[in-house]
């Protein structure tokens, strides 16, 4: 049998995050009624003209900056003919020949191998609209808020083996975007999407197999689950002698599978020529010199500083680097109390797992950064033991405030003091002759029975160092 290896390139689709289309002055605001961001412009009546946009031209000259592309100094919007009920005008604006940015790179690390993976181009467009299909009215409805929402297209080089680059390519594409402040990536709502083109090739053969695409997949899991399956599919087809056909597929999250959505079309069959309404895209150096000045600290560069300065493993770095605002609020943690590494290890596991639970993104956390240092700063002063810290956690994330005052508040100031703690002690082993006799006959595990009981006894406020020591002594 045959060894197959996958050749994978994404298409990633990503909304900018202006406050106008592209093209006209609607809003581009998220959740409206249906076309209710509609003019003349993005609705394709006859003889309106479009007019770019130069926050989008900026943001898309920042992302190309952002992954090591060549900015075009010149670039051309071309009209992209097709017909359907969600494009207006008969054909989308986009850019074909002369993109604004080509020929960059993302570095991913998958299983701690590090690779950098191509990108082709990234060009401006606009979005189509949306179409809604009732099966209650037995009725197709069009909303079109959604076209003529400017979207940078960024295009790999069919460089990745594996769902699992994709994957990662596709999270620290979004962690980029995210950091720029030019893209939301917010997968649900549709402004970060991704088209995967998958084929697969006898190992060690240097031409490329026929390839499916994939079209619109949701989130990251099924991106990982959509190209897993389309792998497995086509070499199925291959040893069953089937050819591979070259067409675009929709994945079905429920069922797992990709199905035939019709067949693939070349670029040439969209017909694309200049627009003519718009003139060519000339970016000014000067412009070039001041957005590059304004790029913030990138992703892989934040998280090299994390290992370095502050001492993260590889992952924790990556993790808590992954959203610009977790990194944010990690920082403004540790100015308020310098220990980094005990402060990435509430955030771990503490912290994220309460997020995720509530889904809530780090902007919108009701504990504030210093509160988190407090509550770390308490533990390693021993006022409070780590169990306790964790016990009041879920009320600190839900509620925020001050964790001293909850502490006092609740009576859960850790028990410190030799008598009070000597006089549970003495109660407990009173209370258990015969797990005292067995410890001093050997079985020494059971100091984790004594230790347990005075815990409960004292509702976990003893201070577990103190108490170890001092049941030691009074056990030797």
């Amino acid at each position: 049998m045959a060894e197959y290896e996958a050749v994978i390139g994404l298409e990633v689709h990503a909304q900018l995050l202006t406050e106008s289309k592209i093209f006209c002055s609607c809003s581009t605001r998220f959740g409206n009624d249906p076309n209710e961001n509609v003019c003349p412009v993005c609705s394709g009546m006859p003889g309106v003209l479009p007019v770019l946009n130069e926050r989008a031209v900026e943001y898309a000259a920042k992302m190309g900056m952002a992954i090591d592309c060549a900015l075009n100094p010149v670039s051309v919007f071309a009209r992209k003919n097709y017909f359907y009920p969600d494009l207006p005008k008969g054909y989308q604006i986009s850019q074909f020949e002369l993109p604004i940015a080509e020929h960059g790179k993302v570095d991913i690390l998958v299983d701690g191998v590090a690779k950098t993976i191509g990108v082709t181009r990234i060009h401006m467009e606009e979005d189509a609209g949306k179409n809604i299909h009732s099966a209650t009215d037995n009725a197709s409805y069009v909303d079109l808020n959604r076209a003529c929402v400017p979207l940078i297209e960024i295009v790999s080089e069919p460089d990745m083996r594996s769902a699992d680059e994709a994957v990662a390519y596709l999270k620290e594409l979004r962690s980029i975007l995210v950091y720029l402040g030019i893209c939301d990536g917010n997968m649900e709502e549709g402004s970060f999407r991704c088209d995967a083109n998958v084929s697969i090739r006898p190992k060690g053969q240097e031409e490329f197999g026929t390839r499916a695409e994939i079209k619109n997949v949701n989130s990251f899991r099924n991106v990982h689950k959509a190209i897993e399956y389309e792998i497995q599919r086509q070499k199925d087809c291959l040893e069953d002698g089937e050819a591979i056909v070259q067409e675009t597929r929709l994945y079905n999250p429920d069922k797992n599978v990709t199905a035939s959505m019709r067949g693939k079309e070349e670029a040439h069959d969209y017909r694309y020529f200049p627009d003519p309404d718009l003139v060519p895209l000339k970016l000014d150096p000067a412009k070039l010199e001041q957005w590059k000045a304004q790029l913030p600290e990138l992703p892989r560069v934040r998280r090299q500083r994390f290992e370095n300065d502050f001492g993260l493993s590889a992952n924790d770095a990556a993790t808590i680097t992954a959203e610009r605002d977790l990194a944010d609020y990690f920082e403004a943690a540790c100015a308020a109390y310098a220990q980094p590494k005990k402060i990435a290890n509430w955030i771990m596991s503490e912290l994220l797992r309460e997020m995720g639970e509530a889904k809530l993104a780090a902007a919108q956390l009701k504990l504030a950064p210093s509160d988190l240092a407090k509550l770390v700063k308490l533990v390693d002063e021993g006022v409070i033991s780590g169990k306790i810290g964790k016990q009041i956690f879920p009320d600190l994330f839900a509620q925020g405030g001050d964790p001293e005052a909850l502490v006092k508040a609740k009576g859960l100031v850790q028990i410190s003091d030799s008598s009070a703690l000597e006089e549970a002690i003495d109660a407990v082993l009173a209370a258990s002759p015969a797990e005292v006799e067995a410890y001093k006959g050997g079985k020494t595990k059971l100091m984790g029975f004594f230790v347990g009981q005075v815990m409960k006894a004292t509702k976990g406020q003893a201070n577990p160092g103190l108490l170890n020591q001092l049941l030691a002594k009074k056990l030797s």
